[in-house]
């Protein structure tokens, strides 16, 4: 889908965008302005920045429906600066009201901007306000989807990867604060254009960082075989992520739902890379999540149990959807010494191996399913086969009734490992003699430069199949009980 779009110059002239061209040329501002800074890294400054924007934008739009207020830029932030110093706190309340948030007059984005063109910028200015902005917001309702959004860990102005020296790193972030100047973010994101393009943004940043990449991001292709599955067989008011990354996967289930179940849709989800968390929670909130919509936590999966229910602490809380990206094999996972009466664990009767995370991330998914609730978590292919604890822990969700497909995909499909994975779907309703779908899609896939990519042709094939459950020879198979309890429990395709 291709918007096209208005957005206003700083000299007043209306020019036609489309979404391609905005999502080029922020590429293009990226590449040439990051220099030799690690994509993994400059990924922190540019879109923390354009966050930025974003919120200031939106203070403004909010400020001028509710005062009536028209003009252009500039007359509209003199207003404001105006009405603050004549109505104070009562105009904050109700910006914070109808937004969750505001930017004060002289914290906007646009003062940034009229510095640089009077020549009298300052670096310093900046980190205030992102500071300033935090302050504020610490004693409304929606402090913990803001907190630590802009901290020092993450965008840090001081940091010579921008610049050896104060004015190198002052003219390097005028120029990434130019980047973003004549882009109107509310228009872009009503038109859905502006968390298409962060995403984007995320992608190539990902693509750049090589095997940085892993922790925050999912191929979109993957994601979409995972989304389409959760969001055509199931019923989805609430979705957690308990590997967020980006959050991209939590947004690609949503986009498959209906306009009215994506209003009401709760998000879940944690992240343990505090740089990631932030990432997150700036992209639902540019793809327009409500602040009351969104939970996410900035803490260790593999730690205390998350989300629990004070009520039912053995239970924990459970969703319609799980979906899950995890570090593959993550070595050293039990840091906190976990035993296997911990709830999550319990089912499985064993601890996973140490050396060996795969399962625990399972497992932790698992135990936070809903009884009619559908999981799809990527794997690597070890854990269809390997023995000792996994074996154990495999045989006992198959006696269980738990596994519902797995699904190999081809290798080289992500930018952080070229070996191939397994997309493998848990239920916790099936029926009692149910089989378990195999789905063999790893030759099915477009060569991209290094790169393996599934077209839309590949994805939809692999979606139909597991809805239909048909077979298909050297494609697909319905494996009984009998058939795997020959198989000696391995489910390797």
């Amino acid at each position: 889908m291709n918007f096209h779009l208005f957005y206003w110059k700083e000299k007043g002239e209306c020019t036609m965008m489309t979404s391609e061209d905005i999502k080029r040329r922020l590429w293009e501002g990226a590449n040439e302005l990051r220099g030799s800074m690690d994509a993994s890294r400059y990924k922190d400054y540019m879109l923390g920045l354009m966050f930025y924007k974003f919120l200031s934008d939106k203070t403004l739009e909010a400020f001028q429906t509710t005062s009536g207020v028209t003009g252009t830029t500039e007359e509209i932030v003199t207003a404001y600066e105006s009405a603050y110093e004549k109505h104070g706190d009562m105009l904050l309340k109700m910006l914070e009201g109808l937004l969750g948030y505001y930017v004060l007059p002289e914290h906007l984005y646009q003062r940034w901007l009229a510095d640089i063109n009077d020549g009298a910028f300052e670096l310093e200015k900046v980190t205030e306000s992102l500071q300033a902005f935090e302050r504020n917001i610490a004693s409304t309702k929606e402090a913990d989807d803001f907190q630590g959004l802009f901290s020092s860990s993450t965008i840090d102005f001081t940091d010579t990867a921008l610049g050896n020296n104060l004015n190198a790193r002052s003219r390097n972030v005028q120029k990434l604060i130019g980047l973003f100047a004549d882009l109107d973010m509310v228009a872009l994101q009503k038109g859905d254009v502006l968390g298409d393009a962060y995403e984007y943004l995320i992608g190539q940043f990902a693509m750049e960082s090589g095997k940085k990449a892993g922790e925050f991001y999912t191929p979109r292709q993957v994601s979409e075989v995972m989304a389409q599955i959760v969001a055509k067989t199931t019923e989805v008011e609430t979705i957690y992520d308990p590997t967020v990354g980006s959050g991209s996967l939590l947004l690609t289930v949503s986009k498959h739902l209906s306009p009215d179940a994506q209003k009401s849709l709760r998000y879940y989800g944690q992240e343990k890379n505090t740089a990631t968390y932030n990432l997150t929670r700036m992209n639902l909130l540019l793809h327009g999540v409500r602040p009351s919509n969104m939970t996410i936590k900035n803490g260790d999966t593999l730690g205390p149990d998350w989300p629990e229910d004070p009520e039912r602490p053995n239970e924990g809380v459970q969703f319609d959807a799980v979906v899950m990206n995890p570090p593959y094999s993550l070595k050293n996972w039990n840091q906190e010494n976990l035993k296997v009466t911990d709830p999550r664990f319990e089912i499985a009767g064993v601890l996973p191996p140490d050396s060996k995370g795969d399962y625990a991330f399972l497992l932790h998914g698992l135990f936070h399913l809903d009884q009619e609730g559908t999981m799809a978590i990527v794997l690597p292919h070890g854990v269809l086969f390997r023995g000792g604890a996994e074996g154990e822990i495999r045989k006992r969700l198959l006696d269980k009734n738990l596994i519902d497909a797995v699904i190999g995909l081809p290798d080289k499909l992500f930018t952080n490992t070229g070996i191939p994975v397994t997309i493998m779907i848990l239920k916790k309703n099936r029926p009692l003699d149910a089989s378990v779908l195999l789905i063999d899609a790893s030759k099915s896939f477009t060569k991209e430069g290094k790169q393996n990519v599934l077209q839309e042709k590949d994805i939809a094939k692999i979606v139909d199949t597991y809805i239909e459950r048909r077979e298909e020879e050297g494609y697909s198979h319905n494996a009984t009980k009998k058939e795997i309890v020959d198989n000696e429990y391995n489910l390797n395709i």
